[in-house]
């Protein structure tokens, strides 16, 4: 009896192997492409954040030390450097 439904299970089993999502892609090393970016979209958001926190101390020392109201082209430089950063960690982090 068991036989028999096993013969009948491969009888009626498609005889075309199933083949993954077509809109999925592996690299040739047999990792999905989709994983593989976001590891470094990952990486590219922590190395972003660690510059925004490196430029933001900066900016912070500048005012500190700065004893008149006058911001330097420097600190603006870097301001705008920030906001770049933040619109592109903040951009990478929404998808």
């Amino acid at each position: 009896m068991l036989a028999c439904s096993l013969l009948l299970a491969l009888l009626f089993q498609d005889p075309k192997p199933k083949i993954d999502d077509p809109t999925t892609v592996r690299l040739p090393d047999g990792k999905l492409q989709s994983e593989e970016i976001l590891k470094a979209e990952h990486k590219r958001s922590l190395k972003d954040a660690q510059e925004l926190v490196r430029l933001s101390q900066e900016v912070q020392q500048e005012l500190e030390q700065q004893e008149h109201h006058v911001l330097s082209i420097g600190m603006l430089k870097k301001l705008d450097e920030v906001e770049k950063l933040a619109r592109k960690l903040r951009g990478r982090v929404k998808r």
